[in-house]
């Protein structure tokens, strides 16, 4: 199969290409790096010319607000009227478990919108919700720091692996659409607050985590599930230890 895969530069995408290459198929890396575009169009008809699927992992390069909407309502009108002009057979894309659950976030709010987009475009679709990736958990905790602080709510949380959430992609894309979404996570459940020390202890960072229910997270405060996926999402195996090994 021809698969485009838009984002196909970053972290999952380039990932996700290399998994379906490796299984035989022609796997298409679109980004602004490559000549496309979803804001502007550009290209955007040409790489989906003949394909078979199209997978949206591509990200954002604003989160602000306005921004980030602005993002994902107009690369996902292009690229759903691309797909329909070019007969694609299945439209896949990347979200986040919990999307739905955190209105106050408007990042959430951008990703809800463009779930909404492929949903109601007629297109054989299927949405893939992820939890938290291990790669991004320190990301989180510079964001939540405040000098020598973090302050970081009891939230659960259930982080997975990159190189986890490409194979799940990899695994929805050439099956059957789903015409809904596929929930994945990681094998481990921490508290958020406890996942940052353990994270910081592990470099030997000397900044301290205070236990925050109020901290914001993406803008939003967290209930103790909203970060967490319902019952019967797919496991992924790597455990963080085991991917600390790895990553080192």
């Amino acid at each position: 199969m021809k698969i485009v895969v838009i984002g196909g530069s970053g972290l999952i995408g380039s990932k996700l290409v290399s998994k379906l290459g490796a299984q035989g198929h022609e796997a298409v890396p679109a980004s602004p790096k490559t000549g496309v575009n979803t804001l502007t169009g550009e290209g955007v008809g040409e790489v989906l010319d003949g394909a078979d699927v199209v997978v949206d992992v591509s990200n954002s390069p604003s989160f602000e607000d306005a921004a980030v909407l602005e993002f994902f309502q107009t690369s996902t009108r292009n690229l759903l009227a691309a797909a329909a002009e070019a007969g694609v057979g299945h439209y896949v894309a990347l979200s986040i478990v919990g999307s739905d659950r955190l209105p106050d976030s408007g990042y959430m709010r951008a990703k809800v919108a463009q779930e909404k987009l492929i949903a109601a475009s007629g297109l054989p679709y299927s949405l893939v919700h992820a939890t938290q990736f291990f790669e991004f958990v320190q990301g989180i905790i510079d964001a939540a720091t405040e000098g020598d602080t973090v302050r970081l709510p009891p939230a659960l949380i259930q982080p997975m692996a990159a190189d986890d959430v490409a194979s799940a992609v990899a695994e929805v894309t050439v099956g059957v659409p789903t015409n809904g979404t596929v929930e994945i996570a990681g094998p481990e459940q921490f508290r958020l607050d406890e996942l940052g020390r353990h994270m910081l202890a592990a470099r030997s960072d000397s900044r301290s985590v205070v236990t925050d229910p109020e901290a914001r997270y993406f803008g939003t405060t967290l209930g103790e599930r909203s970060l967490v996926p319902a019952d019967g999402a797919r496991v992924a195996g790597t455990r963080l230890d085991d991917w600390r090994t790895q990553a080192a």
